[in-house]
This record gives structure tokens, sequence and C-alpha cells, in this order.
């Protein structure tokens, strides 16, 4: 498996979401790689690829350093070396929304409001922001408790809070057998031991939960699952919800794409005491606004609390403060009802553009999951891309356990222009009719 690709994907979300700066230096290679736990010849090949997207830049004697200028904002299909078309990362902002948010913050220029925005808030952040919150996040008849949210910096940060309280360090977490690649890095991180659970076209099984016991909790993904793009029927979700139950386990439910389903309810609606949701603003808003959101059960309140608090995970004032008034005006409903136009073109040029290839995805997800044709291998398709100036994110990176790969990719969609977009599936399509002979060398 490409480790050094997923500890890459996480560097770059880093730099996306100003955490690491223009500017910053990375550590030394030597270092990175004692802290990652990873082989040094690893570590070369995340600095490497950090260097091939074009977010860092190397200088003999210096080190590396997150690049002062970012690629740019158009890329063009291009050799490798120049700017690239990135169907890796899911960056959905559309051009009008950067005014719109900033209409909503002008009561924050105010020397009163800033002052309030700027103290340190707790966990369960302010009343106004969680009526805001749950009012935001209720769909298809659902609708979480007030008094059972909780706040984090952002949504990596509240998965981890979620699984911290739920998983002890050495005890066994259930994840879906292809699942999303931040979760491998935070077990890691925790402790925690990754148990890949079966899947079939509708997702994890009930059986497979089962028959995987004892676990302490599960992990899934039941909307626009990442990377399969696949949605779970409602019967699907009845079953895992009464397996729950059964078990004495809890879910964390990753609800990050489902603003994109307005009509379907969380797993959480059929077992709300066993379900903890996980929510953010990088998708439904931007990937540079950060805040996470926490439904939490009742007897978990406290222990989720706490693990907020001793990760240091809670969100910032500020954010608290931008995020309640785009909620309570309005502004984040109309950006999500656009995102949600947007994500649909999006799969209609990938129907068009790949027509009579193998693909999974929801027709509402800003992504799908494109198993490749014979004689193709996803590694060699990756690099293939790449050479045409496109980056795609090979089976590998979302696998959990020693089993097979399937020879897939992941194709996020929310990145360039609508006509790029197209370019780059155009020639994504012509490589797969070809064979890896035809697409040039390694």
């Amino acid at each position: 498996m490409d480790d050094y690709r997923v500890i890459a994907d996480e560097l770059a979300a880093e730099i996306a979401a100003g955490r690491l700066r223009p500017g910053d230096r990375l550590p030394p290679l030597r270092r990175f790689a004692r802290d990652r736990r990873i082989a040094g010849s690893t570590a070369a090949r995340v600095y490497r690829e950090l260097g091939r997207r074009g977010l860092t830049l190397g200088e003999v004697g210096r080190g590396t350093f997150v690049r002062t200028a970012a690629p740019s904002a158009e890329p063009a299909l291009a050799e490798p070396g120049d700017a690239r078309i990135d169907l890796e990362l899911n960056f959905p902002v559309l051009p009008e929304h950067p005014a719109l948010l900033g209409r909503s913050l002008e009561h924050l220029l105010r020397p009163d409001a800033l002052a309030d925005a700027l103290r340190p808030v707790g966990a369960a952040g302010t009343p106004a922001a969680r009526q805001a919150a749950a009012a935001h996040l209720a769909r298809a008849g659902w609708a979480p408790d007030p008094r059972r949210l909780l706040f984090a910096g952002n949504g990596r940060q509240a998965l981890a809070a979620a699984i911290a309280s739920l998983v002890p360090a050495g005890e066994r977490l259930g994840v879906e057998s292809l699942t999303y690649p931040v979760v491998k890095g935070i077990a890691a991180r925790l402790g925690v031991t990754l148990v890949p659970l079966a899947m079939d076209e509708h997702g994890l099984t009930a059986e497979a939960l089962r028959t995987a016991a004892p676990l302490r909790a599960v992990y899934l993904q039941p909307a626009l699952h990442n990377p399969l793009g696949i949605t779970m029927p409602e019967r699907r979700r009845e079953e895992l919800a009464a397996v729950l139950g059964e078990l004495g386990i809890h879910a964390v439910e990753d609800a990050i794409y489902g603003f994109l389903r307005e009509d379907l309810p969380p797993l959480a609606a059929l077992a709300p005491e066993r379900t903890v949701v996980v929510d953010s603003l990088s998708k439904r808003l931007a990937p540079g606004l950060s805040l996470g959101f926490l439904t939490v059960p009742a007897a978990l309140t406290q222990d989720v609390a706490t693990a907020l608090r001793s990760g240091t995970w809670t969100a910032s004032g500020f954010a608290l403060d931008a995020a309640t008034r785009w909620m309570a005006d309005g502004t984040a409903a109309a950006i999500e009802e656009d995102k949600r136009r947007d994500a649909a073109a999006r799969q209609r040029i990938v129907a068009e553009r790949l027509a009579g290839f193998r693909l999974r995805a929801d027709p509402h997800a800003y992504h799908c999951w494109w198993e490749l044709p014979e004689p193709w291998r996803a590694d060699t398709f990756v690099a293939a891309a790449a050479r045409r100036g496109i980056a795609v994110t090979p089976s590998g990176a979302f696998a959990v356990g020693a089993g097979h790969t399937p020879n897939a990719v992941r194709l996020a969609l929310a990145s360039p222009p609508l006509d790029a977009l197209a370019e780059a599936l155009g020639v994504l399509g012509e490589l797969a009719h070809g064979s890896p002979e035809d697409a040039g060398p390694e």
C-alpha cells in the first residue's frame, strides 16, 4: 500500500486549511520519520510527493518549506513540473461564495463584537451556536438536540475526539474495508487497532459488523461514502442500527458529505443513543473554514467533551461566532444549495466523459470510484495520469488491512473549473482505453 501518499494527503490538507502556513519549515527528514514511525525512505517519498504537487520547495542546506505562493488556481493540462488538474483533493469553493461569506462577517468588525469573538469557548460552544447548528444540521425529519451538540476546531478533530472517547488505546475499532484515510492516521496516533469490515454494493454489511465482535465501536459513512460514493438504503441502515443495539456498541457516523443528500436522515435517526454524528464546515462552506460538530448521545456527552478539552480540540470563539451568523442568516444554506447543484453537474460530466467504464457514485456526490479496465493497475494508472498533469488517488490509499486492494482510483471532482474537469476526464478516458505500454515509461 502507498502509505506515503496517505501521509502526503494529510500534510496537503494541513496546508490547505492554513495550519501549515506559507514559509513554514517542515521537520528534517530523519525527525519526521522518527515522529511518524515510518522508514526514512518513506519520509523522503512523502516530501518528494509534496514537491511534485507544488506545495513545498526544498532549499539545499536549509530544508523543505511550504510554498509562499500556491500553484495556479486555474491549472492547465501539462507535463510534469507544470500546473496540474487536481482530482485528488476535494476543495469545493464556487467563485461567488467568498463575497457572500464576507458580507455576513461585517458585524465582527465592530470592536465590541470582535472582543467577544476572541474570547475562548468551551466544548459546548454558546447557546446561540447550539441552536443555530441544531437547526442547520437537521435533515429529512431528523434534528439534533441542541443540548447534545459539541464543537471542535475542525472535522478531523471531531473525529479524533469521538474515537478517543469510545475506544481506549489497544482496543479495536471497526471500519469499512475501504475508508477515509485520515481515520487510519488518527487510529495510529491514539494506539487504536483498526478492524476492516466487509462491504457490498450498499456499503457495510450488518453481518460483517456482527461477526467482527468484540469491537469497542465502529466508524462508518452511510451517506456518500468516501471513496466509493455510495449511499446506504434505508433497509441497510435499519439492519445496522439493530446490530448496534444487539452488540451494545456505538457508531461514529461521518456525515461530512451528508449535506449533499438532504432527503436522507443519518443513521442517528434510527439509533440516537448509539451514534455519534460528526460533521464540519469544510465541505459545506469552504476548506479554510474550520469548525467541527459532534451530535452526542446523552450518556457520552461528558466523555466526548473531556476528549475535546484534553486534546485541545475545542473550537475558537471567532470561528464559532462566524459560523453561527452564517447558519442563522441563511448564508450557509444558500451556499450548500449551490453546491448540491454543482456536484450534480459534475457527476453529469463524469457520466458523459467516462461512459462505458465501471463507475460507482451517488449522483449527488463530489467524488466517484472508477474500477479500471484490464490491464491497468491503480498505481500504474496514477503515474500515467500524473505525466499528463492530472492527479488522482489510488485505491490503496483507502484500504485497511492486508487484503486484496481493487484496481481502482477515486476521482475528486470539486476542485477544477467545470471546463477543466471535462477536459481532464476526457484525457483519462482516452488513457484508460489504451494500455500501460502506450502510456509511456514510468
